[in-house]
């Protein structure tokens, strides 16, 4: 299988309690591309500035990640900086340049679009709609979004999502998007507009999977090593897109798994600055990983 990602390549500025990093590798698509390699092709769509370090281009190309829809354009590349309490719950923005990411508009190479996997990271949702109209007909699309969007560009987002089998969101923006606090029934609300298949993100609280015919709870893995919570969420989407490109297998049990996957990955983003940890790791650690936070919930149970 294939997987296409469009969205965001970014360096990053970041202070946490624990330490800080200056133009680190960021953006939504560095860090789903960095987890979901670890499954299965990736094909990238992005945009970056003429300043933009050969060494990163080095670095994705050396993990494999087709880089023939990444664009280049004359200026700066985008560039976020950011900072966490010890909570490390929501960054709080510095400043935002967007840079040369500002006129962006996502052409997808011939050979990307018969991709059999989508992942429409967090950009404009009338980006992420004329990604889908040049794509041919993928077996499986994963949608992002943001608050920014929910709140400014919500039309085109129900637009976007209509045409998405799975739409990935954390648990603030599941209410805002549909104004009921109750995650299960918000979720459900959500499933009318469109996507069969909602995925709500929990931070330390873990993740929910929830369709018309099941719900699934997994549990977050216990970092005991937390520098940076920046890209997270989009490690999240790469595991668990990345498990269902490598298994291509939609069943109950296979998205129950992508989410055990997703979960395994952000808990490696947030153990470094950047992309770093996701870029150490291997097949045999993610599976560790994977046993280690199956452990979590296991119990033996004696009826009376």
């Amino acid at each position: 299988m294939s997987i296409l990602v469009v969205g965001s390549v970014a360096l990053d500025t970041v202070e946490t309690p624990f330490g800080s990093c200056s133009e680190e590798l960021g953006g939504s698509a560095s860090y789903f591309s960095i987890a979901a390699q670890h499954f299965d092709k990736v094909n990238m769509v992005a945009v970056v500035g003429t300043d933009f370090p050969k060494e990163h281009v080095r670095f994705f190309e050396g993990r494999g990640v087709n880089l023939e829809g990444l664009q280049v354009e004359e200026g700066d590349t985008f560039r976020w900086r950011g900072e966490y309490g010890f909570e490390l719950g929501e960054a709080k923005t510095l400043s935002t340049c967007v840079n040369v990411f500002e006129h962006f508009h996502p052409v997808i190479p011939e050979n990307f679009k018969n991709s059999d996997y989508v992942f429409l990271a967090n950009i404009d949702p009338g980006l992420q709609y004329e990604v889908l109209e040049q794509v041919g007909s993928p077996k499986f699309v994963a949608c992002d979004t943001m608050n920014f969007w929910i709140s400014g560009k919500k039309d085109q987002l129900l637009r976007t999502i209509e045409k998405v089998d799975a739409f990935i969101l954390n648990d603030s923006e599941v209410r805002q998007l549909t104004g009921e606090p109750n995650l299960l029934k918000a979720a459900r609300n959500i499933l009318t507009m469109g996507p069969r298949i909602v995925v709500i993100k929990k931070g330390e609280h873990g993740a929910l999977l929830i369709t018309r015919d099941f719900t699934f709870a997994a549990p977050a893995y216990p970092v005991e090593l937390l520098y940076d919570p920046t890209g997270a969420g989009d490690s999240f989407a790469g595991g668990f897109v990345g498990f269902m490109a490598r298994c291509d297998d939609l069943s109950e049990d296979s998205l129950r798994l992508a989410v055990m996957y997703g979960t395994v990955m952000a808990s490696f983003a947030v153990e470094r600055f950047g992309v770093q940890r996701l870029a150490e790791i291997d097949t045999f650690i993610i599976l560790d990983r994977l046993k280690e936070l199956k452990k979590l919930s296991e119990f033996q149970l004696q009826l009376p």
